[in-house]
């Protein structure tokens, strides 16, 4: 398996640390879900995965929920609904669009707030080691400890600043000795829940939380996922945050999911232009989804379409009618080299892409076969397999109950 990685800017072959192979995925804030983008994250992991599982190697996937957070708190406050229900409810509302669309389930999927012992732990050793400062209550990481941030983002300071206070940055905050500095744990302000700490009650910052959850496959793990935008500054500051601790790399491999667009912009909840999934399911069955996701390589960004969705409706299409029971005799067709072309094209940095255009091809195969009276059964079963690591399900039915209990238990 070669997958590109943002930290080396090549594409490398992935040689795992453990057995089994840990994967951690940037989860998300439960209030504005499920959009294409989530959709497009998600899937390309859930493909990574399967591909991994098709070649005999085994997985460890942790997907975390940012329930406590500024952007979650500023959601209760405007809905006036507690924090906590809230996130509760959207996060039920993603695991429902999730089976929806056969996406597996992570082995786990903690809550940042069920994690407090942890962090408070995590942020107490970068205080004893000189990586981070208390003033007033709140915990802040001294970007002075650490000279190699940036390695990731290839960002100077200059232009780390402006990202940094778009994205939850308080410059200005006077407890701050720089601008960067970014926050660990944050004292409570009128209102806001709360924990205890050495430093006084107060809640953790982003960066902190991940880092920690991620900590949960070892010092250094073996794939860390998420969209685009997450490079600067999160995973930079988890970054910092774990290399200071361990003195190893924090993940092997950084896999980055680019942005996907609507009408010229990225998608967000602001600008009011979110696809979301729970809509395209009216129209468009999951295995049409899934195929016009997958077309997309995973690296570059695109813009929704509904003429693609067109195409992919055409292609679900003919992959199910290519599985319908067939009656030929004869020789039987062979399937091993269209499995060959697939494995190939997926372990080529998840080509998605390419391997849609083995399965399509052979699914005409298929087709011509059966019209002249040869037994096509295992190539079928072929199919259907190769189908399944791009999350489709050729046979009509349910979500299957076992991927829908293992959900269930995340809520």
């Amino acid at each position: 398996m070669k997958l590109y990685s943002s930290l080396s800017d090549e594409v490398e072959t992935l040689e795992p640390s453990s057995d089994p192979i840990g994967i951690y995925a940037c989860g998300i804030t439960p209030y504005d879900t499920t959009h294409l983008g989530h959709a497009f994250t998600y899937c390309t992991v859930d493909i990574l995965i399967r591909t991994l599982e098709y070649t005999g190697r085994t997985t460890r996937y942790i997907q975390n929920v940012t329930d406590i957070d500024d952007e979650m708190l500023r959601e209760a406050a405007n809905s006036g609904e507690d924090w906590k229900l809230l996130g509760d409810r959207w996060t039920a509302h993603f695991i429902e669009d999730m089976t929806a669309l056969n996406v597996r389930p992570p082995d786990e999927m903690p809550r940042a707030s069920s994690a407090i012992p942890d962090i408070v732990k995590a942020v107490q050793s970068l205080i004893e080691d000189g990586h981070a400062y208390v003033e007033s209550g709140s915990v802040y990481y001294d970007l002075e400890s650490w000279p190699d941030y940036g390695k990731l983002s290839k960002l100077s300071k200059e232009a780390m600043l402006p990202i940094a206070n778009e994205r939850g940055n308080l410059p200005d905050d006077a407890n701050k000795r720089q601008p960067l500095d970014f926050v660990l744990w944050q004292a409570q302000a009128a209102g806001e829940p709360a924990w205890e700490s050495p430093w006084g009650p107060g809640r953790p910052g982003w960066h902190i939380e991940c880092s920690t959850l991620a900590g949960r496959l070892g010092a250094t793990i073996d794939v860390h996922a998420g969209g685009g935008d997450l490079i600067f500054p999160h995973h930079e500051s988890e970054i910092a945050q774990s290399e200071v601790q361990h003195g190893v790399p924090l993940s092997r491999v950084w896999m980055h999911i680019a942005m996907v667009e609507h009408e010229g912009e990225k998608m967000s909840k602001s600008l009011g232009n979110l696809i979301l999934i729970r809509d395209l399911l009216e129209s468009w069955s999951p295995n049409v989804i899934r195929l016009y996701l997958a077309h997309h390589h995973y690296r570059e960004a695109w813009s929704h379409s509904e003429q693609e969705l067109e195409m992919a409706a055409v292609w679900a299409d003919t992959l199910r009618r290519s599985v319908q029971e067939k009656t030929g005799s004869g020789s039987a067709l062979e399937s091993a080299e269209a499995e060959a072309e697939f494995v190939t094209a997926m372990e080529a940095d998840l080509d998605a892409t390419e391997a849609i255009r083995v399965i399509l091809r052979l699914a005409q195969e298929i087709q011509a076969a059966d019209e002249e009276g040869r037994a096509v059964g295992d190539a079928q079963d072929s199919l259907k397999s190769l189908s399944g690591i791009l999350g489709l399900r050729l046979t009509p039915g349910p979500p299957v109950p076992e991927l829908v209990e293992r959900w269930r238990r995340h809520l």
